[in-house]
């Protein structure tokens, strides 16, 4: 019989990184290592622009199941009112698994659509709650929960409850945050969820204004906030190592190697300009003063797919990379050090 803990929750040991479906992200998940790959649950953040099967044929991810959030795909049409059904039974042809994310502005025609994508593979769903833009208060959350699960065919059970607070910015925001979540908590307690996992993110959505050819520190509010919480049975979630604040427009510059490289109170910044010559000196450089630093793992170019790019570009210089590149290389030492961190930190 499972126990569920104070929360209302089954602890189920799974990371829920909040991602974009680019290829730097599809090239971390498809590069986990077998072990890993069970316990992260992706949530991909789709929008109108994304082609996301052909990244899936060449970069499959080693998870095996995906939750796709449809959120920013606007309902302008019948034909855009079930893209999550066609997205499942598309990716069920390629073996690979689809949970729907469920958005409190979302239609009931589309709700109606999640729930039979959500009974094609695992009956499953991830509800993706905002408290501070879709409910201000529990009667309002009750409300808004009673038309998701109706809407979907789904109970309670079903779902994967994500508290998504978003942007952590501050302390004074991790401070606020942590008020308001035990509040949000003790109203989710109340349902027999599936599970319960906290979401946030600390990184900038600009890095262009920080120095170069130094490693610089961003604090990880959004780890701090979950820590804060001590209670059982809360999963953890974030952002990966980009901002819960997308960027508009394109970037006129080129931009210069960088890798976000994640610790456990920080991220170390590497921008790096240095050498001034070729692209690959540069990226050279980088990489070697990254495996050089007293944050470089103990298991070294074992720590992660990531990090064996890292070292591999250290020793020579076989090629700059690209932004993609540098993301899928900080988004792989970001996931394996968030599950060691959960492992360390389970009773």
């Amino acid at each position: 019989m499972a126990v569920f803990t104070a929360a209302g929750s089954l602890p189920d040991g799974v990371y829920r990184p909040i991602l974009r479906p680019r290829r730097g992200e599809m090239a971390a998940l498809s590069h986990l290592a077998a072990g890993e790959a069970g316990r992260v649950m992706p949530i991909l953040e789709l929008d109108q622009d994304t082609d996301l099967l052909p990244l899936i044929r060449e970069m499959p991810p080693r998870t095996g199941v995906l939750a796709v959030d449809f959120g920013a795909i606007l309902e302008e049409s019948d034909q855009l009112a079930a893209p999550s059904l066609e997205l499942a039974e598309e990716l069920a042809g390629l073996g690979v698994a689809m949970v729907p994310v469920l958005r409190a502005g979302e239609s009931r025609r589309r709700l109606a659509f999640h729930g039979l994508a959500a009974r094609l593979h695992l009956r499953r769903a991830v509800l993706r709650l905002q408290p501070h833009v879709d409910a201000a208060n529990p009667a309002q959350a009750d409300e808004l929960v009673e038309r998701m699960l109706g809407g979907t065919g789904l109970v309670a059970e079903e779902i994967d409850l994500l508290i998504d607070l978003a942007e952590t910015a501050c302390v004074a925001h991790a401070d606020r945050f942590e008020e308001q979540l035990r509040r949000i908590l003790r109203w989710a307690g109340g349902r027999p969820w599936r599970s319960i996992s906290v979401a946030s993110g600390a990184m900038p959505a600009n890095l262009d204004e920080l120095p170069t050819d130094q490693p610089v520190t961003i604090d990880r509010h959004d780890a701090r906030v979950w820590a804060g919480i001590s209670l059982p049975g809360i999963g953890f979630a974030d952002y990966g190592v980009t901002s819960p604040v997308r960027r508009h427009g394109v970037q006129r510059h080129r931009q210069l190697p960088t890798l976000r490289y994640t610790a456990e109170h920080n991220w170390w910044i590497y921008r790096w300009s240095r050498r001034g010559g070729r692209a690959d000196d540069r990226c050279h450089d980088l990489c070697r003063t990254v495996v050089r630093s007293p944050h470089w793992p103990a298991a070294g170019a074992r720590f992660s797919w990531g990090d064996a790019e890292i070292a591999r570009r250290a020793r020579s210089a076989p090629g700059a990379g690209s932004s993609s590149s540098w993301i899928s290389w900080s988004t792989s030492h970001h996931i394996s050090y968030v599950l060691r961190a959960l492992d360390q930190q389970a009773p």
